[in-house]
């Protein structure tokens, strides 16, 4: 099976290191991927392990399963990923993150932050971005695997 996080390379190989605890991962982009892929699994442990301590305080595994609700993510576009270059780690990752709720497609477009620290990525936070519009010859948003045009046109 293929990653959730759109990877091209087989889940297990790929994502699944990290959500089992096998390896750490090893920039902000993996660890966007894998809380992406933590979404579609619905696996509130490991988005609250990879979540800043700070905002960790603020986050309940209630409410974190609440908000799953009937939610099923599908693809997940990384539009950038920079790495700063200060003594302090950051690095931020722009996505589109593409999901089914009940019948009705949705996206999130977000610019999140990531702080190395004890040797490990954490997400810290992120600011929500206007949805971005996806060409017609893009693969659906879906995960259908066909064009836009031909899958989901509207």
């Amino acid at each position: 099976m293929l990653c959730y996080c759109g990877s091209a390379i087989q889940f297990n190989d790929c994502c699944n290191t990290y959500l089992s605890g096998a390896n750490a991962a090893p920039n902000a982009e993996a660890l966007m991927r894998s809380r992406f892929s933590a979404f579609c699994l619905k696996d509130p442990e490991y988005l609250l392990a990879t979540l800043h301590k700070d905002a960790r305080a603020k986050e309940s595994k209630k409410a974190l399963i609440r908000s799953f609700g009937n939610t099923e993510w599908r693809s997940l576009k990384v539009i950038r990923s920079q790495q700063g270059k200060s003594a302090q780690q950051t690095a931020e990752v722009e996505f589109a993150a593409f999901y089914l709720e009940g019948d009705a497609g949705g996206q999130l477009h977000e610019r999140s932050r990531f702080i190395f620290e004890e040797g490990r990525w954490f997400y810290v936070d992120g600011d929500i971005l206007p949805p971005i519009s996806l060409t017609r010859n893009e693969p659906c948003w879906c995960g259908s695997g066909r064009k836009l045009k031909k899958c989901h046109p509207e």
